[in-house]
């Protein structure tokens, strides 16, 4: 088991899809699964998620006996969030405005470049 906090989404800053998710727009449900790659069973558990100024900032647990030893080494440092849009609009770059998050994931390489884990216990 490896525990990490880190960022799922940074606010304010455009990804590599050309998406931008503003400060107030994630909905947050009661508990959020934490898989890998957006896929599958889960590898662990999200025991926090809140947003702050920089972002949505998360608190997990990794329990996959593969994938754990690899966060606690910094091997697989990238996070994301699934979610669904309830609103956004378009100005040059598609801002999120209101999501309903669905899952946070540990992945290979995030789409916003600086959602990553921060620390790791």
């Amino acid at each position: 088991m490896t525990r990490f906090a880190g960022y799922a989404a940074v606010f304010d800053r455009v990804d590599r899809g050309g998406d931008v998710v503003r400060a107030g727009a994630i909905r947050v449900p009661g508990t959020v699964p934490l898989l890998w790659q957006h896929r599958g069973a889960p590898v662990g558990t999200i025991e926090r998620v809140e947003e702050d100024a920089t972002g949505l900032r998360v608190i997990g647990r990794v329990d996959d006996a593969t994938l754990a030893p690899l966060v606690a080494a910094g091997a697989v440092s990238g996070l994301s969030f699934g979610y669904r849009v309830r609103a956004s609009t378009r100005r040059g770059v598609r801002e999120l405005t209101d999501l309903d998050l669905v899952e946070i994931s540990l992945v290979a390489r995030p789409m916003q470049p600086l959602a990553r884990v921060h620390a790791v216990a």
